[in-house]
């Protein structure tokens, strides 16, 4: 089971007290010291509890007691209706065929050598995910979670990648957790500035996305730009917990040039990590047919109105 990066003030301290003294060993040997690593801009948060009745590190990822058979080299699935249960894929994994289940696995990835995602079913139909962990064995800009299409996600944990899920057509996602995105300050993608992390980000010309009692937490990813963006018609957004951006709703009709129809934003508890203090933002051409139910975690009263601009 995965768990969530621990931050202590301690063993910081310890850490670059040992650097120190280090360093002076090296000056009095007359040996250059090594300089450290660079430090993930995810690991200066603090640690951050999830509230209690969402998903978290324990209730979601692979189940305790699972066996996991290694599986290297990127992989292609075209059977439909196989069954894939058990593997850790140290490669980038793509479904082309209809009714691929996978069940218990790791998805970490390769090196990439373009921009890419750990799973991708965009060109297969009626995938289902359980249970399952991604997270890049080699964090970079170009890595993102999953991109998906007519796919159903369940209790499945993302870290680590860029954005957690690109959702298109068909795709729910529930019961799932996305935290500690990794942000890099130069991005192919974004004309060489920085990477614009979503926990999951729904593209115009889409329908049909839902976001079920789920955790997206971007207060724990440097400067991410919204738990949940989206362009995507008859998107639902219904009993989760949501944190960080710079709003941590963005539903946005501006790439699309056209009203955007049928969102729903529902029954959500917020987090107060947002930069712009801001739950919810709507461009003003962006139709929100139900806003309900939706209120700060801490204190349970209602979330304001959704800001309107574009």
């Amino acid at each position: 089971m995965a768990k969530t990066w621990s931050y202590v003030i301690a063993a910081v301290a310890a850490l670059a007290l040992a650097v120190t003294i280090a360093q002076g060993l090296g000056e009095l040997s007359g040996e250059a010291t090594p300089s450290p690593a660079p430090v993930s801009p995810t690991s200066l948060h603090p640690v951050r509890t999830v509230p209690a009745g969402f998903p978290d590190a324990a209730s979601t990822g692979v189940r305790p007691g699972t066996k996991l058979t290694v599986v290297t080299g990127d992989q292609v699935f075209a059977t439909d209706g196989e069954v894939v249960q058990g593997r850790e894929f140290r490669g980038f994994v793509e479904v082309t065929a209809r009714g691929v289940t996978f069940r218990d696995c790791v998805f970490l990835g390769g090196v990439a050598d373009r921009t890419r995602p750990l799973l991708d079913t965009e060109h297969a139909a009626d995938t289902v995910i359980e249970d399952s962990e991604f997270r890049a064995a080699h964090p970079s800009p170009s890595i993102d979670g999953v991109w998906a299409a007519r796919t159903k996600i369940y209790r499945s944990e993302f870290s680590g990648t860029v954005d957690g899920v690109k959702a298109h057509t068909g795709t729910l996602v529930q019961d799932s957790y996305i935290h500690d995105l990794s942000w890099f300050g130069s991005d192919p993608d974004q004309d060489g500035g920085p990477t614009h992390n979503d926990g999951v980000q729904a593209f115009a010309e889409q329908t049909g996305v839902r976001l079920v009692r789920n955790t997206i937490d971007l207060s724990t990813t440097t400067d991410p730009n919204a738990a949940v963006q989206s362009s995507a018609d008859d998107l639902r957004v219904e009993g989760n917990y949501l944190d960080g951006g710079a709003c941590v709703v963005n539903i946005d009709h501006t790439p699309l040039g056209r009203p955007l129809k049928g969102q729903r934003v529902t029954g959500n508890r917020f987090g107060r990590g947002s930069a712009h203090d801001c739950p919810v933002l709507l461009s003003t051409r962006a139709e929100l047919v139900s806003g309900s139910g939706n209120v700060w975690h801490d204190t349970g009263e209602p979330i304001p109105e959704p800001e309107r601009h574009d």
